[in-house]
């Protein structure tokens, strides 16, 4: 077998035309940012992306983007993750099996930022909030979709961490904390499946990007000096791909400076 691929070598990633042709991803917080660049981005690829979020008009319009560009027909998927019970997430499990027959990626991509404010101050309520969307939820689906996701040949599952989860930060309280535990989770994913699935979980740490949850956090900076979603596209897309084959628990940082 070949070596995995490098961080560096998933960052420089050059997608060939139909390298996700025949996958089924699905995409959390699709509706916007980066969530939406890389359902749009998988769909011209060739994947059948479905699009979970918890605004029907903003996936209605990815949906739209995707069939408007010729790519696989999407669905639409809309879930609340802060209020979706397991029991939800288990009959979606049920419902893409059913209407697909097959899932072979996931991207958890949605997530809430909460306050930035000194854990000694930090409302209890939010911190909950922040906890159940960035990471208890996350867990929950994972483990719902796990028996659909055993039977794709090479399934892949992207967790979406960040430069305060490796490297926790004051005043980030929630998200940091929601972030590292992501970290660890893909982690214990890892080892409790590598000797006995072909499941690969690995974490990406997108870095300073020029989405909305990016300017709440840094008002005072210049968009313009951020990467866009586009711009880092091609590790999103590499860990989908079967090039990525033997990536496992990986926390791939796509910017080398945040």
């Amino acid at each position: 077998m070949s070596k995995p691929l490098t961080s560096e070598e998933v960052r420089n990633f050059v997608a060939t035309e139909g390298c996700l042709k025949g996958k089924t991803i699905l995409v959390t917080g699709a509706g916007a940012g980066i969530g939406r660049v890389a359902a749009l981005s998988y769909a011209r690829y060739g994947a059948t992306v479905l699009l979970l979020g918890r605004t029907s008009s903003k996936l209605e319009a990815v949906y739209d983007e995707i069939e408007s560009s010729g790519g696989q027909q999407p669905a639409m998927l809309p879930m609340d993750l802060e209020k979706a019970s397991y029991a939800e997430m288990q009959q979606l499990e049920g419902l893409i099996n059913k209407e697909f027959g097959q899932l072979d990626g996931v991207l958890h991509n949605a997530g809430i930022l909460g306050e930035l404010t000194p854990l000694e101050m930090y409302d209890v309520d939010i911190f909950a909030k922040v906890m159940q969307v960035n990471f208890t939820s996350t867990f929950m689906l994972t483990q719902a979709l796990l028996p659909l996701l055993k039977g794709a040949k090479n399934a892949s599952i992207v967790f979406t961490s960040s430069t305060v989860g490796t490297h926790p930060r004051a005043f980030w309280g929630a998200y940091a904390l929601s972030k590292q535990a992501l970290e660890g989770m893909s982690d214990i994913f890892t080892q409790e499946t590598k000797n006995t699935t072909n499941l690969r979980f690995n974490c990406i740490n997108p870095g300073g990007t020029r989405t909305n949850m990016r300017a709440h956090a840094f008002p005072g900076e210049s968009p313009l000096s951020l990467q866009t979603p586009e711009d880092i596209m091609a590790g999103y897309l590499c860990l989908m791909s079967d090039a990525s084959i033997g990536v496992r628990g990986q926390v791939v940082a796509l910017q080398l400076k945040d």
